[in-house]
């Protein structure tokens, strides 16, 4: 007999997330004048307003209907025989996946289990009864691109060409004559299995959900590269003969100058790819062989928006969301490049994204677009630098203000002043640790009692390897081994031997043994004994003791943590972190 779906909600969805204190009666009173304003699904619009999440209202969705909530990022890869049970054209026109099945029972994730006719439907077509799981849309329409997607690669295109249509077809015409070699550049680059190639390496970066592309000439070839999960992989490559094609093709996409090879050059793409829109920010850079070219991929649908998923421990997230919850202040994110900064913020202004609040950014590039945020693109060229957006923004009566980075004094100065006069002001620095924070503030020539009297909070974080879940193994290591990289024995319950994770490598993680990241942070919150510290201009290592009296966990801590929990192993700690040399 068929599993159905049927039991239904006795009350409005509204009064029940309300009852269960999911949401607060005013939270559903605003959400409710937001529907009456602009229409649409009330769900949706406590989403939109921040409410409640996705993942939350999902679950909650599937226990009135009797079925388990499931994170298909979590549920590692489906096999291509219980994929093939459902046609792909059903899979689209329903948005369902099948995720699992037995003799009798198909498995199926949905994102309305109320939907009883694509059940009925479905039993019909396959023969199976139907076992339903709900999930986020998002994630089945990624599931569906990626399961019923083309499985054609690189390999086979670099074949099609060898067969098909020759080297003659795609061979750059060299001539003295500017002109002319543009010509025969665009016509290159249009040949359709260079824009197959291209298109393939772009769709398999968002499918690897990839950071970066590097494409790199060398003498004899031509070297392509993925950065999965902060680390670079190899990849298959083209020929060195269609170097120059590839690249005019990307330029061509990118609204670049063709002929022009001898200088840098920066541009955009936005493509559609596996059903959702990615942006890509392009560098083109002249090298000894040819010109290199790094694409970033900034996907919003990977864009995670949840605090309490992005890897602060319990006592850090506390202290976090009570300072962005200040009326006024700093609050400084730092680290290197790629280490998640963005995302931190971008995560804290959604959460902060209230309809009464008129939130302000300034960012240099706008990685990703929040509904309800007014984001600037900062323009250095024609005099829109940060400072100068950040003075605009004080006219614009904003409650919280975002600038990409503090690179500058003149920037340093106008944030502190419009901390000063009652806003709350996010950026980023780039120090290796937080307490680092304050000593660059004092080298850009900040007065410390300026800074003492506005910075609120300092934020040091990095990236760290999550372990696959599909191959993950437990191994003993005694614990003189974990003691000399700073575990204490009532960490472990005083254990002489602890069992610690790792990943095997499979199909899922590409054989790296990692799948997808979380951060690792560090946070000072500047009380009394810091601030008078700063106005001392006293040093990072100070400020580092006096920080670590009231609990400060520095980031080999956090990650170490992480290691203890099963989330991430010793040699990424060991990557990522440096011991701390108090």
């Amino acid at each position: 007999m068929a599993i159905r779906v049927t039991s239904v909600l006795k009350k409005r969805l509204g009064d029940l997330l309300v009852d269960l204190g999911i949401i607060s009666r005013e939270q559903l009173q605003q959400a409710l004048e937001v529907q009456r304003q602009t229409g649409g699904k009330l769900g949706r619009i406590l989403i939109q307003l921040g409410f409640v999440t996705e993942e939350v209202l999902l679950y909650f969705l599937g226990k009135q209907a009797g079925v388990s909530y499931v994170s298909l990022a979590d549920y590692g890869k489906i096999p291509e025989e219980i994929v093939r049970i459902v046609p792909e054209s059903i899979a689209r026109y329903q948005t369902i996946i099948p995720i699992a099945k037995n003799e009798k029972i198909l498995t199926i994730a949905m994102s309305d289990p109320f939907n009883i006719f694509a059940i009925d439907d479905l039993r019909l077509t396959t023969g199976y009864d139907i076992k339903v799981v709900i999930a986020p849309e998002k994630e089945i329409k990624n599931a569906i691109e990626l399961y019923y997607g083309t499985k054609e690669t690189i390999e086979q295109a670099i074949k099609e060409i060898e067969k098909g249509t020759g080297e003659g077809a795609i061979e750059v015409v060299k001539t003295a004559e500017e002109k002319k070699e543009v010509i025969s550049l665009e016509a290159a680059a249009e040949e359709v299995p260079v824009v197959k190639i291209v298109n393939l390496l772009l769709t398999g970066a968002v499918k690897a959900k990839a950071s970066d592309i590097h494409i790199e000439p060398y003498e004899k070839s031509l070297r392509v590269r993925y950065r999965l999960d902060g680390v670079l992989h190899e990849q298959p490559s083209p020929p060195k003969k269609l170097q120059d094609a590839i690249t005019s093709r990307i330029k061509i996409m990118s609204n670049l100058d063709i002929a022009e090879r001898r200088l840098p050059q920066d541009g955009r793409i936005k493509i559609k790819t596996l059903g959702r829109e990615v942006d890509l920010r392009v560098s083109v850079l002249p090298t000894a062989f040819g010109e290199k070219i790094v694409i970033r991929l900034l996907d919003s649908s990977a864009l995670c928006l949840d605090l309490t998923k992005l890897g602060f421990e319990p006592e850090a997230l506390s202290i976090y969301k009570k300072n962005i919850s200040l009326p006024h202040g700093i609050i400084l994110i730092t680290g290197p490049t790629g280490s998640g900064k963005s995302t931190t913020l971008y995560s804290t202004l959604s959460t902060l994204n209230y309809p009464d609040r008129n939130i302000m950014t300034i960012e240099d590039p706008v990685e990703y677009v929040l509904e309800g945020i007014n984001q600037i693109q900062a323009r250095p060229e024609i005099g829109l630098t940060f400072a100068a957006g950040l003075r605009s923004f004080l006219r614009q009566d904003p409650n919280i203000i975002m600038v990409g980075e503090i690179r500058d004094t003149e920037t340093a100065e106008i944030a502190i002043n419009a901390a000063l006069t009652g806003h709350l002001v996010f950026s980023t620095l780039h120090t290796n640790d937080a307490p680092g924070a304050i000593t660059r503030l004092n080298n850009m020539g900040i007065e410390p009692f300026l800074t003492a009297s506005t910075v609120s909070l300092v934020v040091a974080q990095r990236l760290v390897r999550i372990i696959c879940k599909e191959c993950k193994e437990t191994y003993a290591v005694p614990f003189d081994f974990l003691a000399n990289l700073g575990v204490k024995p009532e960490q472990v319950n005083y254990a002489k031997e602890i069992y610690l994770s790792r990943g095997k490598g499979c199909d899922n993680c590409s054989n790296t043994g990692y799948r997808r990241r979380l951060g690792i942070y560090e946070l000072i919150e500047i009380n009394d004994e810091v601030r008078e510290l700063i106005l001392e201009r006293a040093s990072t290592h100070l400020l580092k003791q006096a920080a670590r009296k009231t609990g400060m966990m520095n980031l080999r801590e956090a990650a170490l943590r992480k290691v203890l929990n099963g989330i991430t192993t010793i040699e990424e700690m060991m990557r990522v972190t440096i011991t701390d040399t108090e």
